[in-house]
Parts: structure tokens; C-alpha cells; sequence
């Protein structure tokens, strides 16, 4: 699974005003809406089901990352996208550390190896000190993209 598969340039964000852990999910999902990815009417549902997930354990990984994640039936495929936050938004991460790089996903239900091979990709990826260093000084969509295109392509030592 390649970040290509599912990651929407028109939704990622790279300059995020949010300052809490709902905000920031709530503004990734509304990138969803407005790129046209998730229907206005499922947006109140994702949110909610990314939230109660995030109850179970935060999707903070450290290392200033996290990937808020759900399974909804209102997407027909695995959609995803990126957001940065310059000043890092207290996530409660496994580290303590404040978060900067955001990955969300949105799944169907019934696609869960889809789910896991995407998280598997991310996180894989990001265990790469350079990736997310560049990641983080990004500042235009098309930077990330390209970045997650060099990713894909296995230019950075993972």
C-alpha cells in the first residue's frame, strides 16, 4: 500500500490553526469535505467515531506524529489525508511530546487489511528521522505530496 493509494493533495492542510485534539481532527475531516473526499452530512459521524477511537488509546506515536484513525460506512474507500502544525498540538501522546505531523484515515468497515496496510506504510515511513523532518518544513501540499511520492518510491533509508 502506497501513501499515492489513498492520500487526497486537495485536503492536506499544512499550515493547521487548530490547537486541541478535536480541533485538529475536526479540521482534517472538514479538508475531507471541502476536497470533496467525505459527504458534508457524514462529517458530524467521522468525527465522532475518530474521537471514540482516540478513547481507547491515543493515535499519538510520538515522536511528534499521530494518525487519528476510524472505520465509517460512508466511505467507499481508504481515504486519508496530512496536516502540520508548526507549534504542535498537545495530542496526549505516548512520548508526552506535542504533535506537528497529523496522518488521518477514514476506511470502510469492510476493508480492514486496507486500513492496517495503510498504518503499516505510515508508520513504517515515519520512523524515518529525514521523512518527517521534512515533512514538518513543508509549506504547500504539493511539497508533502511530493515528499510521500518520494516515500512511495522508497527514497528515504527506512
Amino acid at each position: 500500500m502506497k501513501f499515492a493509494d489513498f492520500m487526497c493533495e486537495k485536503a492536506i492542510r499544512v499550515e493547521l490553526q487548530a490547537t486541541d485534539k478535536p480541533s485538529v481532527i475536526q479540521e482534517l475531516v472538514v479538508a475531507l469535505v471541502d476536497s470533496g473526499q467525505v459527504k458534508e452530512d457524514d462529517q458530524a459521524g467521522i468525527i465522532e467515531a475518530i474521537m471514540k477511537r482516540e478513547e481507547l488509546g491515543s493515535t499519538g506515536i510520538g515522536r511528534g506524529v499521530a494518525v487519528p484513525h476510524t472505520k465509517h460506512p460512508s466511505v467507499d474507500n481508504l481515504i486519508g489525508t496530512v496536516g502540520v502544525s508548526a507549534e504542535g498540538v498537545e495530542f496526549e501522546s505516548l512520548d508526552g511530546e506535542s504533535v506537528q505531523l497529523f496522518f488521518l484515515l477514514i476506511s470502510p468497515p469492510d476493508r480492514p487489511g486496507d486500513h492496517l496496510r495503510a498504518l503499516e506504510n505510515i508508520s513504517r515511513q515515519l520512523r524515518d528521522d529525514t521523512f518527517c523532518r521534512f515533512l514538518k518544513q513543508s509549506k504547500t501540499a504539493t511539497d508533502i505530496t511530493q515528499l510521500l511520492e518520494e516515500a512511495d518510491n522508497n527514497q528515504f533509508a527506512s
